[in-house]
């Protein structure tokens, strides 16, 4: 764990869990004068490669931008307003894409496939030193046309990348809930049945 950033954003959790699990928070501070190495970059993506899948169907597919390339513009454009202001400070930004189906059909697992690809992606992520920020706030239409994808594959999500920045930096509106302690539902909440 090259960087691992500990933050008061920490998870308050009913036993300990693995140090990157309990210390990933989703910033929107990020710093844009860092820029994520080839190596930081291939090992993320290699990450999410690796995850598994219902039959090795693999129905990942990713748009990946580094700041200051046309890619990245592209998807920055395709994001809501409120997330522009702070995603464009990110060194990257992946779109997730999913594979709906294939040749035998539709790939019903597909979306929980993806989603395994994507935490596995922000785990590497933070291993790296960096930090991940996932979003539904974009235009997966305009993601489609502007990267003429096939008719089976379904922009889900966009990620920004990069080095976490100082939160004093954000607009007031985005710094308290940046510094907010983490909040989630009690596990006695989430679970239907357990033995």
């Amino acid at each position: 764990m090259k960087g691992l950033v500990l933050s008061s954003r920490h998870a308050v959790t009913s036993v300990p869990l693995h140090p990157l699990l309990a210390a990933r928070h989703s910033t929107r501070a990020f710093d844009a004068e860092y820029d994520v190495t080839d190596a930081q970059l291939t090992a993320i993506l290699e990450a999410a490669r690796w995850a598994p899948s219902a039959g090795n169907s693999q129905p990942g597919r990713y748009i990946v931008g580094r700041r200051g390339g046309d890619v990245f513009a592209k998807v920055l454009d395709t994001l809501n307003p409120g997330n522009q202001g702070w995603a464009r400070h990110a060194a990257v930004l992946v779109v997730a894409v999913r594979v709906v189906s294939n040749n035998r059909g539709e790939l019903r697992t597909s979306a929980y496939d993806l989603g395994q690809a994507m935490a596995h992606l922000t785990f590497q992520a933070l291993a790296e030193g960096l930090t991940v920020r996932q979003m539904a706030g974009f235009a997966p239409d305009r993601i489609t046309a502007e990267f003429s994808l096939a008719a089976n594959l379904q922009p889900v999500a966009v990620a920004a990348i990069g080095l976490a920045g100082d939160p004093a930096t954000l607009p007031d509106d985005l710094r308290g809930p940046d510094d907010s302690p983490r909040t989630r539902l009690p596990l006695d909440d989430l679970t239907l049945a357990r033995d």
